[in-house]
């Protein structure tokens, strides 16, 4: 079975950096794939940060973090990181990693394009 880790979350002070990863196993995907970044703030809807393709790492950034955030991965490792900086108190959510295998290839950064989810990292932002 596919597995997604997200990890990296925590209680930071607002304008610090902070770095999450995501761990990815249990699949035999021959082809590329995504793997993308989202959150959810209490009360609100999740939202898209960003995805990034595992064969040549071309990346998709969302307008909820463009410029505070990079996505990058680590293939070897079947890992992939966001790197947020300048965080805000309304950054403060659970952030999913989730993945886009074979099925849905080709239908963008959105979470209803993805196929397996992991269980999220919270990230508290004090202001």
């Amino acid at each position: 079975d596919v597995q997604l880790q997200a990890s990296g979350g925590g209680l930071v002070q607002a304008g610090e950096s902070l770095r999450l990863a995501c761990a990815a196993s249990g699949f035999t995907f021959d082809d590329d794939y995504v793997i993308g970044w989202f959150r959810q703030a209490p009360g609100k809807e999740r939202e898209g940060i960003s995805c990034i393709t595992r064969r040549d790492g071309m990346t998709y950034y969302a307008e909820s973090m463009k410029g505070r955030s990079k996505i990058s991965r680590d293939n070897s490792k079947n890992t992939v990181y966001l790197q947020m900086y300048g965080l805000k108190a309304e950054d403060t959510a659970v952030y999913y990693c989730a993945l886009q295998g074979p099925v849905s290839a080709g239908k963008g950064c959105s979470d209803n394009a993805m196929d397996y989810w992991g269980k999220g990292t919270l990230v508290t932002v004090s202001s």
